[in-house]
């Protein structure tokens, strides 16, 4: 039996992790431009998600991708990875560029993992046993980008057991059509696809 989504995303056993919503990727000075002229709209709601969350009593968890200076430890196996080598924007540890953007925080109770490899923020890294660690059992995918890192992430939390739940409007992907059709096509056969205002709904008049 499906479960309703009050009872999908209890405070109790989720996890909202947004993925590379950091200024380097999505912000004004973004090594990916085209993404984030798209990604505008997508961080308002975000933004409105999380505050309705962390009173709720769920966890954020912020996923941030970097590569430093001498490239140690980054994949170079894809073209992907060739563009951000050449971006004058350079996600270097630390910096301003990698940073979870300002809309979003990080609030104190938030949790900031930074990977320097692969393509998404579960693969090889230490996301699962921390989502473990915190009781979650429901991970919250939102960020970008739906061509890649969303796409993954979803595929790696549910070969991971978890049940996931993609927010359509705080996720984002380009063109803003295929990412779409991906959500309709692929993500919904893996995750409940939903809204920011259902998950806001869900979460109203729970305090933690």
């Amino acid at each position: 039996m499906a479960l309703d989504l009050a009872s999908l995303v209890d405070p109790a056993h989720t996890v909202i992790v947004t993925s590379e919503v950091q200024n380097g990727v999505v912000g004004e000075h973004s090594a990916l431009p085209a993404l984030a002229e798209a990604a505008g709209p997508m961080i308002d709601r975000l933004a409105t998600l999380l505050a309705a969350a962390r009173p709720a009593g769920v966890r954020v968890v912020h996923a941030t991708a970097a590569r430093r200076a001498d490239a140690a430890g980054s994949n170079t196996n894809a073209r992907l990875f060739a563009a951000v080598k050449k971006s004058p924007v350079a996600l270097l540890p630390g910096s301003e560029a990698a940073a979870v953007v300002p809309q979003l925080g990080p609030e104190p109770d938030d949790l900031v993992l930074t990977r320097l490899h692969g393509l998404n923020p579960m693969a090889g890294t230490d996301l699962d046993p921390i989502l473990r660690n915190l009781g979650a059992t429901t991970v919250v995918v939102t960020g970008v980008s739906v061509n890649v890192a969303v796409t993954n992430l979803v595929m790696d939390a549910v070969n991971h057991g978890y049940q996931v739940v993609l927010p359509r409007d705080a996720v984002c992907g380009i063109p803003v059509d295929y990412a779409d059709a991906v959500i309709d096509n692929t993500l919904s056969l893996l995750a409940t696809v939903t809204t920011v205002d259902d998950l806001v709904t869900a979460w109203s008049g729970v305090r933690s």
